[in-house]
């Protein structure tokens, strides 16, 4: 008979896992705790075209966090040994389905329904970004099984980073450079948390990558096929690029933070980087900088990480006032 293990967190299983659990535990959040509403006038007067771009961009991301939420981390979760990185990686498949939602939650506030309906139908039928989650979504399959391999593995926490750390940035461009110049504020302050958790679970997960690719015995093999499937992601990202974002005349800033995004997803899997870039846009860049933005407490929550780390608890003492001091 099988025996069953639980969760031992007194007796930490590696060097990360309760760190990465912590910092999850920090970040966390939900959609409706902010005010995407606030951002109607700005969204009224952004152009057709712009707003055309916006919206495909926030439905490209709403389908690669649905893959993500639904069967990337599910698959992955299944043969990691640790038990705490089982559990740090649960958290992070929850957040996904958050993030998945909150882009709903901005399209509430800046579409009626049949225009929500419709990008969910171009995301459909879009072939860029069809092939995007069907090449991902490759590798999650591979290991839908009981006994996986180590390349496989390998290779599907790969996609993973690559997901996380690449192709989720042609979409996040457009909020953040719009935020930049004071339009659509509200609703990037979402984007802003989900690029701080895409963060971590790029590095976590990329860390997880690097433990298994030390087990490999045909490493330039291994290493062979995943430049070959970045290389296939790169140049459909091109593509999807142009899709999204030639009207609003964005490409070759896009293009230019994909390569960089493409580095990044390439470091946090122990690799070097393979693109030269050039400089990325500051606006954007400085969008990435998720320490602290507005803090309005009346009209939306901090976008800083800052909660309490010290908790007294009320005694029925602490209700009994003294309504005569000094007498």
């Amino acid at each position: 008979m099988k025996q069953y293990t639980a969760v031992n967190w007194n007796t930490p299983e590696n060097d990360y896992a309760g760190m990465f659990w912590e910092q999850n535990l920090r970040q966390f959040w939900i959609d409706t705790e902010y005010i995407p509403s606030k951002d109607i006038d700005s969204w009224k007067g952004l152009d057709p075209a712009m707003q055309e771009a916006y919206k495909r961009a926030l439905g490209g991301l709403t389908l690669l966090d649905t893959l993500q939420s639904h069967t990337g981390m599910p698959k992955i979760i299944d043969h990691i040994d640790s038990l705490q990185n089982k559990a740090v990686l649960s958290f992070m498949c929850m957040m996904e389905a958050i993030h998945a939602k909150s882009y709903s939650t901005i399209f509430t506030t800046v579409s009626s329904t049949p225009e929500i309906n419709e990008i969910f139908e171009w995301v459909q039928h879009n072939k860029r970004l069809q092939y995007k989650a069907a090449t991902i979504d490759r590798y999650y399959r591979a290991i839908d099984k009981q006994n996986v391999s180590n390349r496989e593995l390998f290779m599907a926490l790969s996609a993973s980073v690559l997901l996380e750390s690449f192709l989720f940035y042609s979409g996040f461009f457009l909020p953040l450079w719009l935020a930049g110049q004071g339009q659509m504020v509200a609703s990037a302050d979402i984007i802003k948390k989900i690029i701080a958790d895409e963060s971590i679970h790029g590095v976590f997960v990329g860390l997880l990558a690097q433990d298994i690719y030390r087990k490999l015995d045909d490493k330039e093999g291994v290493k062979r096929e995943l430049d070959e499937l970045l290389n296939q992601l790169y140049e459909n990202e091109l593509r999807y690029t142009d899709e999204v974002y030639t009207d609003v005349g964005l490409s070759a800033e896009v293009k230019d933070y994909v390569r960089y995004n493409a580095n990044k997803a390439m470091m946090n899997l122990g690799f070097e980087e393979i693109f030269e870039i050039k400089d990325i846009n500051s606006i954007v860049l400085n969008g990435l900088n998720v320490d602290t933005t507005q803090h309005d407490f009346f009209s939306k929550k901090s976008t800083n990480y800052e909660k309490s780390t010290e908790i007294v608890h009320l005694r029925d003492e602490d209700f009994k006032f003294d309504l005569n001091p000094g007498i």
